[in-house]
């Protein structure tokens, strides 16, 4: 699937990625609509009405990950009520194997996230990750979404690395076609960010199924 005498430098994605997406989306999809509507004292059903259509209008933009832009919509404290569900953080189990194999293999290995840095400073205080990257970038920094051409150019002004030698690990199809269409050569989806969600269609892209896998292939 990949070979990895082409890679210098691997470019991870996280929620979804390496951290089951079980969290985010049970916080998105049940637990924000739940407390807003206690909030409002008014049904789960009327609290998804409102929430939803929000949702679905800012999907891919920058605003779809900034906690402090959901804080300011719905006048909630996002970053609290993800605390009040924080036990459902986890790395994926397979994840670990692969991120050591990566540090021992001397590759640069860089984590790049939509994820806002009060929701990535969350995580970090449940899983530990720093010590596997060379950095840790939030795509709020550049002021670009990943599905943004402009991310890509701000992250290689930031971090030189030769799209040609970089594999990119990511949970979304779009994301992964931006990073295609700028040039970076290797690509891989993940079949099933939800642990308890369906195996997913990744269209034309190979899937990642067990890191495992990746990490004994790295390591040769």
């Amino acid at each position: 699937m990949i070979n990895w005498n082409h890679i210098d430098t691997v470019l991870l994605d996280m929620d979804g990625t390496l951290l089951d997406l079980h969290f985010d989306n049970h916080f998105w999809v049940e637990y924000l609509p739940q407390r807003y509507a206690e909030h409002h004292g008014q049904s789960i059903e009327w609290a998804k009405a409102e929430i939803y259509p929000l949702m679905k209008e800012k999907q891919g933009q920058l605003d779809w990950y900034c906690l402090d832009f959901w804080t300011r919509e719905l006048d909630m404290p996002i970053v609290e009520l993800k605390r009040e569900v924080a036990h459902l953080i986890s790395l994926r189990p397979d994840a670990e194997v692969f991120l050591r194999a990566l540090q021992a293999s001397g590759r640069d290995v860089i984590l790049i996230t939509n994820a806002h840095r009060g929701s990535l400073s969350l995580k970090l205080e449940r899983v530990e990750l720093r010590t596997y990257f060379q950095r840790l970038i939030s795509s709020h920094d550049f002021g670009f979404p990943k599905e943004a051409r402009a991310f890509w150019t701000a992250l290689q002004a930031e971090v030189p690395f030769d799209p040609e030698r970089t594999l990119f690990i990511d949970d979304s199809l779009g994301i992964l076609r931006a990073a295609q269409d700028y040039g970076i050569a290797h690509l891989l989806a993940v079949r099933q960010p939800d642990s308890r969600g369906a195996l997913r269609d990744t269209e034309e892209f190979d899937a990642v199924e067990d890191y495992r896998d990746l990490a004994a292939a790295c390591a040769r």
